[in-house]
């Protein structure tokens, strides 16, 4: 027998724990002149962002982060928050992006919650400092200047300002990589429709080997110039900071999603990728023509944070950008699964196309597992689209936990398998499909109807922003549908057009029973609240 043990006292020396950390350090050594960073008048290499980055770290553990030590970020997609994604791991401590979107109470609640010691606040947020340190007057507070507004004087409520935090580092060897790889890179506070967020816990490798799924599943090749649609407190935004990093590319920075912006700067930094939720993506293909002209080269787009309607995954193919389903949840670190494009799908009309593109589809090479399973018994359903179950995943790109919260991490991985919510079904060629969340499912008459289902035809309509649909207590169907809609600009609509059309499109047993027309009501991360639309949905059919 042979002795494959041989070498054995040696893998200690050589084992070096994964993470993204090190894809940014060999692209600072292989391409120190290749452009890292756009955003204004500001161009830097991956060879200036790495010395920044040294100097962050070592400033931080000058100020006592260490390992463990959490660093809360309330910045927008700017140089620095793309820099806090490699000083801040560099000096030990968790990476803390919170979504700029909440109010102040619920911020302070994730600090509190996460002992955030530091904290990064860009100056358009300046006037949440007052609060913020009224609630947690130990904490260090450094203000970030945008380059694109004007010069802000640092706030009296600040303890310095960026740059000068960087200038103050004094010895640049004083940085590290992980201890071990199961160490926390990030802490990402989901937020949910009630209660209080939950922190989901990342660790290096599950950012390093997701950043690689990213690269793989896209096809991304060396230098991609990407800009950023996505919230980077989105998940980190899905890894892509530490995949860009890897494939020595370009980060294009961007302040606010605007159409004419937006293209404005495709076509000029020559943009090949982006991410983005399914309401910019209806942004940038509702956009005038004229925006859009002069873009001849590829573009490639990523959809995701919701069941993209077909609609949208037309309009984006109409005007040449190619665009791939991704699906998961801040607990996976963003898209855990992807809508793989199958060769034969080519030929397809582009209506029917696009609907196989709008599956959640299969787990991502590097994620180890994704099943649709009965919740209660964990049998994995039928490969007959009709066998409804639970999307499941578990491997190398789910979460560590909920920090402090071992009742919520306990029932999220009962059974071995960290438990979506969404509810889906399997067809004949293995993807998954979400036909709803677990609580939304309506059931009438003895029928479910799938809110995304009706969902998908309403964005179909040409005068139809944005809708929901739930569910409200029926005497005689037990539970029936109500519509919610958001119209566009200029539009009219009346609830009996909506009724009609609904009906040419789908079983009559599925048409809405009341059509509303109103703003939708959305979280801080633009999750629609449907638990407000259901307290409207009650009170329209008279229900107290």
């Amino acid at each position: 027998m042979a002795d494959f043990d041989t070498g054995l006292e040696r893998r200690e020396a050589n084992f070096a724990p994964l993470t993204p950390i090190d894809y940014f350090v060999r692209t600072s050594e292989v391409y120190p002149h290749k452009l890292a960073i756009v955003h204004g008048n500001i161009r830097r290499t991956w060879g200036e962002t790495y010395d920044r980055c040294r100097r962050l770290a070592v400033a931080l553990r000058q100020y006592g982060v260490k390992r463990n030590v959490t660093v809360a970020t309330i910045l927008l997609n700017t140089p620095e928050m793309v820099e806090a994604h490699f000083g801040v791991p560099m000096s030990g401590g968790v990476l803390s992006t919170l979504n700029v979107r909440l109010d102040v109470e619920a911020l302070i609640f994730c600090m509190k919650h996460g002992e955030a010691k530091v904290l990064f606040v860009d100056t358009e947020f300046l006037h949440m400092l007052p609060r913020i340190r009224e609630e947690l007057p130990a904490l260090y507070i450094i203000q970030v200047n945008d380059v694109l507004g004007p010069p802000a004087p640092l706030s009296k409520h600040a303890d310095i300002d960026y740059e000068s935090l960087l200038n103050s580092a004094k010895n640049m060897y004083d940085w590290s990589f992980p201890q071990d790889e199961w160490d926390a890179i990030a802490l990402n506070y989901t937020s949910g429709t009630t209660g209080d967020p939950k922190g989901v816990v990342y660790h290096h490798r599950g950012a390093a080997l997701n950043a690689l799924s990213n690269i793989i599943e896209w096809n991304m090749p060396r230098y991609p110039v990407y800009l950023w649609t996505l919230p980077m407190f989105h998940c980190n935004g899905w890894c892509f900071p530490w995949t860009v990093a890897a494939r020595a590319g370009v980060n294009v920075c961007l302040r606010k999603v605007d159409a004419k912006v937006c293209f404005d700067l495709i076509r000029r930094e020559k943009v090949t990728h982006y991410c983005a939720a399914p309401i910019v993506h209806k942004t940038l293909a509702e956009a005038p023509d004229e925006l859009k002209a002069g873009i001849n080269h590829k573009v490639k787009g990523e959809i995701s944070g919701a069941a993209p309607p077909v609609a949208v995954l037309e309009a984006m193919e109409k005007i040449g950008f190619e665009i791939t389903h991704v699906y998961g949840l801040t607990e996976v670190y963003g898209p855990s699964s992807v809508c793989v494009e199958r060769e034969e799908w080519a030929d397809l009309p582009l209506e029917e196309r696009a609907a196989k593109k709008s599956r959640q589809g299969v787990r991502n090479m590097l994620q180890n597992g994704l099943m649709v399973m009965n919740p209660n018994t964990m049998d994995i359903v039928e490969n007959d689209a009709q066998d409804m179950g639970e999307i499941m995943f578990r491997g190398n790109l789910v979460m560590k936990g909920y920090l402090k919260n071992k009742e919520a991490t306990d029932a999220a991985f009962a059974g071995g398998w960290f438990h979506t919510g969404d509810l889906a079904v399997l067809d004949s060629e293995g993807y998954a499909q979400i036909r709803d969340r677990s609580k939304d499912i309506i059931i009438s008459g003895g029928e479910n109807i799938s809110s995304v289902e009706l969902e998908d035809v309403l964005y179909k309509h040409p005068s139809v922003l944005a809708c929901a649909i739930v569910a409200v207590p029926d005497e005689k169907w037990g539970e029936v549908p109500v519509a919610f809609i958001e119209l566009k600009p200029n539009a009219r609509l009346t609830e009996e057009e909506v009724v009609e059309y609904c009906r040419s499109h789908m079983a009559r047993f599925k048409v809405p029973k009341r059509v509303i027309f109103q703003e939708l009501p959305k979280t801080a991360t633009s999750k629609v609240q449907k638990y407000e639309l259901r307290k409207k949905a009650k009170e329209a059919v008279g229900i107290k």
